[in-house]
């Protein structure tokens, strides 16, 4: 069990984060207990909202105690001879609430009342002391110098160091000591060398009565003391955040670095906040650049087009070194891309590579260029693309980072073009070693390097990557786009694989995690085609479709190539659901965009075989014409998943007598192929086709193994379907059976019933 209390005083970035935990935390055998007041909890707490909000869970209010509770409290401190009538007062004047009961049977305590009828008319003055103006007006009766180390205290918050407290107050050593010693015995302050507020809400109701310019001034002190006390400068920002700007450049110095420190330490939204107050104090002319180029990328995962407003602001400062516009520059093509802007991404990188003087930043810059060129939709010259890339990897002399980086571009650029799968492992194992969260590189370019590896087959490799991907991600922090991506990948390799429900977690994860960078960018595009997919191939058509319209998934598309290819996605949707003419438009649609891209590999997004699928009743020559060149790219690649899908389809469209070879020849294929999904779907074609043709006996021991294997994939729809035919076979061959003369049958006996 994990229980915690007052979550509402908790910041955005924790949360955030407890929101994601609690989430993942179904899976486990933990019981997670959040205690919070819903009429507290910060504006900008969305994802905690709903989490505690959604119909998943069930809010449980705390009622205020009953009279008869009150009373077992009065009397368990009191004594058994408090009255009735007393004990009634103190629940009339405490509504029940536990805070203020406690603190009502303390001050009769210290008062030394009677519990009786007489004394109960005392109890409202008394219990007005407890809260609001009454406990500020008991604090100022205590002095000044308990009035400011109560703010002191109050401004620093909790686990409150006396000597941090005194130095905010301003008070010397002896008279903040016994200020100290007034407040506990007030029943405001408890502790000795660290102190705290007897109850959260004393804390909340000093906070809230020092002045406002005096809170700004102790803030401001508190960041001081804080800092040179050794506490660090993300606490001293805290501090910061709620000053005045005065065009201090001590206090930018400090903004960033904490900045940085929240960073290292995975929470982006809190050194944007830091970045922001920074700018606005401002910084030095000299020092702008350099702060709109942080404030940009601490925005990145979460607000591309923030970014790109932050980063396009820091590329027209006058103050900027050859360094730092390298790296604006890197970083808004980056912004541009997961803003689904591609055509952008490329031009800026490109740009900049042309114009760079040093080496270095002309690999990184002309890498970029290539990489969002690769990924953009509508690019006009992919072909040429290409050559280039190839000619400039086959000169590249080592295994320096940037070379490393190219050379995952050109694994993924050979994956799409469809040349020999068996290639692709060598210049991959040069590719590997970038790092998923690297500053300089990306996230991008090592996945790359993982999707070449999957689609030739080396799933378990892939998988190894992929998985790698999350937990950095995880480890510093990136909850939006790259996170996002990381599990939308895994799931694909898992579809792949034919780990259907595993592939659906992965895809739900990322669903989730990209709602949080926007709608219709590239990062949802990936999550929620990857989710239709996933539920088309387990079988759920009508939740594959529930899926699409709640996330928009239909045209227009992305300028972004994602995977899956959407519009493919899409079109096999509409076929699922009968809409073949509409299928086909989509279908064709997506053949013509990624022929004119150069894109021929028929495993990375098959689109020819389901389009051969939507015109096979209607024009089955163009059908089966589409299942050969499918076919024909599919053996140029070499794998076997590529060629035993193209065999499936191939003998789904093949003239009367041509399926049942090539089904023999898809199940010999797909036995080696990693895909288990598509293994059982051969296994249960094969075995049906054999059934067709009375060869019953290899028939039934075929299916069965398909129906265990679909199983085990979580691919209901197609074990129904295996039994469906299996039990049809056993049916005809009953009646078959059934239908001979039996020469132990005497007159008398009856025809035997028939299923």
């Amino acid at each position: 069990m994990i229980v915690l209390d007052d979550a509402h005083w908790g910041d955005l970035e924790s949360l955030a984060w407890l929101a994601a935990f609690a989430v993942r935390a179904r899976e486990l055998p933990v019981l997670v207990v959040f205690g919070y007041r819903p009429d507290e909890l910060p504006d900008g707490a969305v994802e905690f909202r709903e989490l505690v909000e959604g119909r998943s869970t069930r809010p449980i209010p705390l009622h205020a105690l009953s009279p008869e509770a009150v009373a077992d409290l009065v009397r368990g401190s009191l004594g058994a001879e408090a009255d009735d009538v007393f004990c009634h007062e103190c629940w009339v004047v405490t509504g029940g609430n536990p805070y203020e009961t406690v603190e009502l049977v303390a001050k009769v305590q210290d008062r030394g009342l009677v519990p009786d009828a007489e004394s109960a008319s005392l109890l409202r003055e008394l219990g007005a002391s407890a809260r609001g103006t009454g406990l500020v007006k008991r604090l100022e009766r205590l002095g000044h110098a308990s009035v400011r180390l109560a703010w002191a205290a109050a401004v620093l918050g909790t686990e409150i160091s006396a000597d941090l407290a005194a130095t905010v107050a301003g008070l010397p050593p002896a008279e903040a000591l016994s200020a100290v010693d007034r407040l506990r015995v007030a029943r405001i302050l408890t502790g000795t060398r660290t102190l705290e507020f007897v109850h959260p809400l004393i804390a909340t109701a000093v906070y809230q009565a020092i002045p406002p310019a005096t809170r700004t001034a102790l803030h401001g002190q508190a960041a001081w003391a804080v800092a040179d006390a050794g506490l660090g400068v993300t606490a001293a920002a805290r501090h910061l955040l709620e000053t005045h700007p005065e065009g201090d450049p001590h206090t930018v110095r400090q903004l960033r670095a904490a900045a940085r420190e929240n960073l290292r330490l995975g929470a982006p939204d809190a050194a944007r906040r830091c970045l922001e107050r920074a700018l606005r104090e401002p910084p030095a002319p000299e020092d702008r650049a350099d702060v709109l180029h942080e404030l940009g990328c601490s925005a990145l995962l979460t607000a591309p087009a923030t970014t790109v407003n932050h980063l396009t602001a820091a590329l027209e400062q006058p103050f900027l070194s050859p360094e730092l516009r390298e790296n604006a520059t890197f970083r808004l093509a980056q912004a541009f891309a997961h803003n689904d802007e591609l055509g952008k991404a490329a031009a800026v990188a490109g740009a900049e590579a042309a114009r760079a003087e040093c080496p270095r930043a002309r690999l990184r810059l002309q890498t970029a260029h290539y990489l969002w060129l690769t990924f953009d939709a509508h690019e006009t010259q992919a072909s040429d693309r290409s050559r280039r890339l190839a000619r400039l990897v086959g000169q590249l002399p080592g295994d320096t980072i940037g070379e490393r980086a190219l050379r995952c571009l050109r694994a993924w650029d050979a994956t799409l073009r469809g040349e020999p799968a068996a290639d692709m492992p060598a210049v991959a194992a040069r590719a590997v070693g970038l790092s998923y969260t690297d500053p300089d590189w990306g996230f991008e370019l090592p996945s790359l390097t993982a999707l070449a590896y999957m689609y030739a087959d080396e799933c378990d490799r892939a998988e190894e990557l992929f998985g790698s991907a999350v937990d950095e991600c995880e480890k510093v922090g990136w909850g939006g786009a790259h996170l996002s991506f990381g599990f939308t990948l895994l799931g694909l390799v898992r579809l792949r694989t034919g780990k259907l429900a595993e592939a659906e977690r992965c895809a739900c994860e990322g669903v989730r995690l990209a709602e949080r960078v926007g709608d219709r960018v590239p990062a949802r595009w990936y999550a929620v085609g990857l989710l239709v997919d996933v539920l088309l191939s387990r079988g759920r058509p009508q939740e594959a479709l529930r899926v699409a319209r709640t996330y928009d998934f239909a045209p227009p598309y992305p300028n972004a190539v994602v995977f899956p290819d959407a519009q493919t996605v899409y079109g096999r949707l509409l076929l699922a659901h009968g809409l073949r003419k509409e299928a086909e438009a989509q279908l064709t649609a997506a053949g013509e965009r990624l022929e004119a891209k150069g894109v021929h590999n028929p495993t990375w997004c098959p689109w020819a075989g389901h389009l051969a699928l939507a015109v096979a009743e209607e024009d089955p020559r163009r059908a089966r014409a589409l299942t050969a060149r499918m076919l024909r790219r599919a053996e140029r690649f070499g794998t076997p998943t590529a060629i035993g899908e193209a065999l499936g389809f191939s003998a789904a469209v093949a003239e009367a007598g041509q399926a049942l070879p090539l089904r023999e020849r898809a199940v010999e294929t797909l036995r080696r192929s990693p895909s288990r999904h598509l293994y059982a779907e051969a296994l249960i074609e094969l075995g049906a086709e054999l059934g067709r043709t009375g060869r019953t006996d290899r028939a039934a021991g075929l299916l069965t193994e398909g129906i265990e294997l679909a199983d085990r994939c979580g691919a209901g729809r197609l074990a129904e379907r295996g039994r469906a035919e299996r039990a049809g076979m056993t049916a005809t061959t009953a009646r078959s059976h059934g239908s001979r003369p039996s020469a132990q049958r005497g007159a008398n006996t009856a025809e035997p019933s028939r299923p």
